[in-house]
């Protein structure tokens, strides 16, 4: 099935969505590594974001990771600044349930993601920005087929300390050849 493997599956986020996702943007343990503002949220600013943002924008597609055998959601995945005309999207992904962290579920919720943008929507190009202390991400992320771009040389502040921001891509052509050689 498309948007399911062994252990995960996808399904469309919803305004039902809300309340835990507002929990998962609130930790900062969870959202160190992934947003750039580190904030705290109100629940009134996360139900604004979900509303407009998530699900109001045109141009993104929003997906909460379930852990299959107890439909239990451990995390989000997205496509946001989708460009339809030239075929380009960013990738988003948070697993918001820590217990669920270093157990390959973010690894097996990409590639039902990745599958689906080259197979089905027939983009081009995906890429994703990630920190550069986020070394765990980056191996994923180089193992999916994801190539590094470039760098935002200092241009994250986190922790006392000044960290790069990586920017990957991955082409349809080059998913589909690494695809061929894995069968």
């Amino acid at each position: 099935m498309l948007f399911e493997s062994a252990r995960v599956k996808l399904r469309k986020m919803t305004k039902d969505d809300t309340v835990l996702y507002h929990t998962w943007r609130n930790d900062q343990e969870i959202m160190r590594s992934t947003n750039p503002s580190l904030d705290v949220y109100s629940p009134q600013d996360t139900q604004a974001f979900v509303e407009h943002v998530i699900l109001g924008s045109a141009s993104s597609k929003s997906y909460i990771l379930l852990e299959k055998e107890n439909e239990t959601p451990i995390g989000v995945l997205g496509l946001i600044n989708i460009d339809y005309k030239n075929q380009n999207a960013e990738c988003i992904i948070d697993i918001g349930e820590k217990k669920y962290w270093g157990q390959g579920y973010g690894s097996e919720g990409m590639k039902l993601l990745l599958g689906y943008c080259f197979n089905e929507m027939n983009m081009h190009r995906l890429s994703l920005r990630v920190f550069s202390f986020n070394e765990r991400a980056i191996r994923l992320y180089k193992s999916l087929g994801f190539q590094q771009e470039g760098l935002s040389k200092e241009a994250l502040f986190r922790e006392g300390k000044w960290h790069d921001i990586v920017h990957m891509g991955l082409l349809q052509r080059d998913y589909i050849e690494m695809q061929q050689r894995l069968e």
